[in-house]
């Protein structure tokens, strides 16, 4: 399957756009079972037994296929839920939403905006200021620590963080 989308490479950083080519066979080389599972097959991982719900150090979330930004550890929070919860995208247009009827009642299914990956669900009954609970798998991302953001190509959010004294 191949996308023409503008990204970048999982794992490399951000600064230089390319065609994004979805490749079956290259990601499931290059991502955890769990990781396509979820990605790929729209799967969910299990609550509490997922790598970020706990994660506490300033970062950024990137798209674990695209690379591509998504969330910041400042919009981060506590849902009680056992999954990473934020209460937005650093940027609305790296996420695209739909509406998912899967269950039951219908939900609003998260996508990544490059790499068409799922990442999780967003639901009203998030905190101020926006009202939002971006709920995502951990198996969907790929936490890169403030201190690490240079390094890896995403020095130009470390304005994100300007305001900590750390």
């Amino acid at each position: 399957m191949t996308e023409d989308a503008p990204s970048t490479r999982a794992g490399a950083g951000p600064a230089e756009p390319t065609a994004f080519i979805k490749d079956d066979a290259e990601l499931r080389a290059r991502l955890t079972p769990r990781q396509y599972d979820v990605t790929q097959r729209e799967g969910t991982e299990p609550a509490f037994e997922n790598e970020y719900w706990d994660e506490h150090r300033d970062g950024l979330y990137v798209d674990v296929v695209s690379g591509r930004p998504l969330f910041s550890s400042k919009d981060k929070y506590d849902s009680g839920t056992g999954w990473p919860s934020f209460t937005r995208p650093i940027d609305p247009s790296a996420v695209v939403t739909r509406r998912d009827w899967k269950l039951v009642l219908p939900r609003v299914e998260v996508r990544s905006a490059v790499a068409d990956s799922h990442l999780g669900h967003v639901f009203s009954d998030g905190p101020a200021p926006t009202g939002q609970r971006y709920c995502m798998n951990s198996a969907a991302l790929r936490f890169i620590p403030r201190e690490d953001l240079e390094r890896e190509g995403y020095g130009e959010y470390l304005t994100l963080f300007d305001d900590d004294q750390s």
